[in-house]
């Protein structure tokens, strides 16, 4: 591989010559680059000594993150043109800030509608909080074997846009954890058509678009505003991350005010060099660059082939054989995956996700997380061959280990039936739950920062028409069916009943045996109220 220029990273060029001039610092941080460590011989800490050299603050050259006129601006120019934006801006606190820095802008006033995907991450729930915004949740669609949740499909997503027409966005988030996905520039077009900004959270792929092998960006596909972990697939330190946004949807003015709300008015040089590194690294290496990942990626799926106890999720050709496949390309919700992420099965039920995770752990392989049928593995440009051989090496043992077992009948078959996949045939794979979630456009459900209104506890089977005051999630696949301050409909109760009579587990609901719910303490005034706001909404949707 060939090596890089470091003056193409112009902040961290900067950085370099900083540390080179070995000033005598009186400024911040307390460290004065590192000599607070050092010892009687000179030394710093392991893994410390070259980093605190370049942990320098806002001084002469070095610029400013919230009003960049140098290095800083220059390096983030560098990466606009990259990855195809109008503009970049460097986080240093992960994708999460930009999710929040994106939602304070397009919800600018309380009570303002973001119409969001309902499996997103924390991160957009606290932007809604901060924002005091409503959400209207959109179900995404389900992979049909896997059960996985993809993307909201485009023409529910057009209902909501036609029932809200209010709203000052859509937000979503492309690829999920298992690196599945779909084009989003149908999406794009429909949101641009309502004169509404599509934003995404694209934070496990800042890698999309730089190799053939890649789903094109969310960028190159359309969206107002993206927000990518470059630290989690691409070569960044961690919390290290951008936002990119192009169009004119978007104040950027306002967005530039809120990232400096959210973001330390001291951020770290080093991530933000590294950010720059990241760039500039990509950039020269080109394709060519990915090349070694991607081989290993490949030999672990050509391999994965040749074990009969394992399959991987992924979408196939119909002309292939897919009877140890998770997915089929017929279902069109699942056309894009990542080839650096490799979620493993244990088809024969032996191992749950979390059990294969610790077993390929003990051998050396530390897999990035798991669920209970899956473990995902997360590649990227920094893994090559050797890691690729390890972890092939861990499964084949597993594979004798099963093989050896299959000679007693008996107990395979005993096994079988204590397996908890086949407890019951109604909830024996995640797809059967999947399929069954409705399509659902939820009405607005308020978010604020002020302490949840007083709750009771009511049966289940009575919930239906109350303000939900617990988050409901059943598991698998893994998705709110319910938000506190969300009204439950007879829908969403009689499905929570179902679930639960299938044998489903519910996370974040305060009787695990979902027997009762909890819900918000009404006054008949506000009960009053909340019927004839329901019914006025009624009204609006038949118009």
């Amino acid at each position: 591989m060939k090596d890089l220029n470091h003056k193409d990273a112009p902040l961290y060029a900067e950085l370099l010559r900083y540390a080179a001039r070995q000033e005598a610092s009186f400024h911040v941080p307390g460290h004065k680059d590192g000599n607070f460590y050092r010892d009687i011989e000179g030394k710093a800490p392991y893994g410390f000594a070259e980093v605190l050299s370049i942990d320098a603050t806002e001084i002469e050259g070095t610029d400013d993150l919230h009003d960049p006129e140098g290095v800083i601006r220059e390096a983030q120019e560098k990466a606009a043109a990259f990855f195809g934006a109008e503009e970049t801006f460097f986080l240093v606190g992960g994708s999460t800030v930009g999710n929040l820095a994106l939602i304070l802008t397009v919800c600018s006033e309380p009570g303002d509608i973001l119409i969001v995907q309902r499996n997103v991450h924390k991160s957009v729930l606290n932007g809604l909080m901060l924002a005091g915004a409503r959400a209207v949740f959109v179900s995404p669609e389900h992979e049909l074997l896997s059960g996985l949740a993809m993307l909201p499909g485009t023409a529910l997503l057009e209902q909501a846009l036609e029932r809200y027409p209010e709203a000052k966005g859509v937000l979503l988030t492309r690829p999920n954890y298992y690196g599945m996905g779909r084009s989003i520039r149908e999406t794009s077009g429909l949101c641009h058509r309502y004169e509404v900004p599509l934003l995404v959270d694209e934070a496990h792929g800042a890698h999309y678009g730089l190799h053939s092998a890649f789903p094109a960006s969310a960028l190159a596909e359309g969206a107002d505003g993206v927000v990518q972990s470059t630290h989690k697939m691409l070569g960044a330190m961690t919390m290290g991350a951008m936002l990119h946004v192009q169009g004119e949807r978007l104040d950027r003015d306002l967005l530039r005010k809120r990232l400096a709300m959210v973001q330390s008015s001291s951020p770290s040089y080093p991530i933000m060099a590294s950010l720059d590194l990241a760039r500039s690294a990509a950039e020269q290496r080109g394709e060519e660059g990915w090349n070694d990942a991607l081989e290993a990626a490949a030999y672990i799926r050509t391999e994965l082939e040749q074990l009969p106890r394992f399959s991987y999720v992924r979408p196939i050709r119909s002309d292939q054989d897919n009877s140890r496949t998770i997915s089929s390309n017929m279902d069109s919700r699942y056309s894009e995956q990542d080839p650096f992420k490799i979620s493993v099965e244990d088809v024969e039920e032996r191992l749950s996700g979390y059990e294969l995770q610790q077993r390929i752990a003990d051998a050396g392989c530390v897999a990035e997380m798991s669920d209970e049928r899956r473990t995902v593995l997360a590649l990227g440009p920094g893994t090559g061959m050797d890691d690729a051989v390890r972890l092939i090496a861990a499964l084949r043992e597993l594979q004798e280990e099963a093989e050896e077992k299959k000679t007693d009948i008996a107990l395979e078959q005993q096994i079988r039936e204590q397996s908890p996949f086949e407890q019951n045939a109604d909830f024996a794979s995640a797809s059967s739950i999947a399929r069954d979630m409705p399509p659902a456009i939820s009405e607005p459900v308020g978010f604020d920062l002020r302490q949840s209104a007083a709750h009771e506890t009511v049966p289940t089977e009575t919930a239906a028409g109350r303000i939900a005051a617990e988050m409901i999630v059943p598991y698998p696949p893994g998705i709110p069916l319910v938000y506190a301050g969300e009204r439950m409909t007879e829908s969403a109760v009689a499905h929570l009943i179902r679930l639960r009579d299938t044998g489903a587990r519910f996370q974040g609901a305060s009787d695990a045996s979902l027997k009762t719910l909890r819900v918000q303490t009404s006054s008949p005034q506000r009960q009053a109220k909340n019927e004839m706001i329901e019914s006025r909404q009624k009204k609006d949707r038949r118009r």
